[in-house]
């Protein structure tokens, strides 16, 4: 639980620093990159703790893709609430794609879980 919980906070981080900039489209972009750098530094400082632990908890595909589907949530919630963007239905198609796979990579693991 931890390992996700640090992934949810890592990828809010490297949100703001990769698409936070959209709404200053005015700013010098040397300034926007430089922030970017600032605030994508306390993403590091939480994707790595959160692989280190949740490595032998999750395989390191797991991980990814776990990491991924954290990644389009928290950018679709961004995209909503700071973009003022809201998602087209091919995007919860893809959306929904994404999280299929999540159960297919996690399927032997619930399997295991439900049997036992």
């Amino acid at each position: 639980m931890l390992t996700v919980i640090l992934l949810i906070c890592s990828n809010a981080f490297m949100t703001m620093a990769w698409y936070g900039h959209l709404r200053f489209k005015s700013t010098q972009l040397v300034v926007v990159i430089l922030a970017s750098w600032l605030i994508a530094l306390p993403e590091y400082a939480l994707q790595v703790p959160a692989n280190r632990l949740g490595h032998g908890q999750f395989t390191a595909p797991q991980l990814k893709i776990i990491q991924e589907i954290i990644s389009i949530s928290v950018f679709l919630i961004f995209s909503f609430l700071y973009l003022r963007e809201s998602p087209r239905w091919t995007d919860w198609a893809a959306f929904a794609l994404i999280v299929a796979a999540v159960f297919v990579m996690l399927y032997p693991r619930l399997a295991g879980a439900i049997s036992n």
